[in-house]
């Protein structure tokens, strides 16, 4: 995937975001793995207004819905940050395999590091209104349904779908918007 050529008009409003890891490799299969998305979300919230409605963490890819005063800037710094804790994460780890498969696949352009981890641009989409914000919530609530992880959305640990049934999550997010 190349650089997101989408254009952020309504920087405040609610978006639909994806982000992928580079080659689809499994990063998010530990908890620690996992606590650096969320500890860089709960950052965001403290110092960009940052507002999280629905979320999804899969081994190689999360989606979200999510609103700051500027998502742009916002997604830039969750996936800088995320990146270096994540390759500090796996160079503690000695996890040589994963790392050199992220220095393969990355770009050429990318020169100022060794690795990549995310794959360029995030896909935004506006939320226009409440019916898509719905089924957008839906969605990502039963991504691991669909790919056959579980059988109920609020079993997947990583995942709003708890909150929204109002049993506590493992962060909290906005459920009114």
């Amino acid at each position: 995937m190349g650089r997101s050529r989408y254009k952020v008009y309504e920087p405040t409003h609610p978006h639909f975001i994806t982000c992928t890891v580079l080659h689809w490799i499994p990063l998010f299969t530990r908890t620690e793995s996992v606590g650096i998305l969320f500890d860089s979300l709960r950052y965001l919230h403290q110092h960009d207004n940052f507002k999280l409605f629905a979320y999804v963490i899969l081994e190689n890819h999360l989606h979200m819905i999510a609103g700051s005063d500027n998502i742009s800037q916002s997604m830039k710094r969750f996936k800088s940050y995320t990146a270096k804790a994540l390759l500090e994460l796996l160079h503690v780890n000695r996890a040589k395999t994963i790392l050199d498969q992220l220095a393969f696949y990355k770009k050429a352009h990318k020169s100022e590091t060794h690795y990549q981890v995310w794959q360029e641009g995030s896909g935004f989409k506006l939320i226009q209104n409440e019916a898509m914000m719905i089924e957008r919530i839906e969605y990502i609530h039963n991504n691991p349904v669909k790919r056959g992880y579980v059988d109920e959305a609020s079993h997947w640990r990583y995942s709003s779908a708890r909150n929204y049934e109002g049993k506590e999550g493992l962060i909290d997010v906005e459920r009114m918007w």
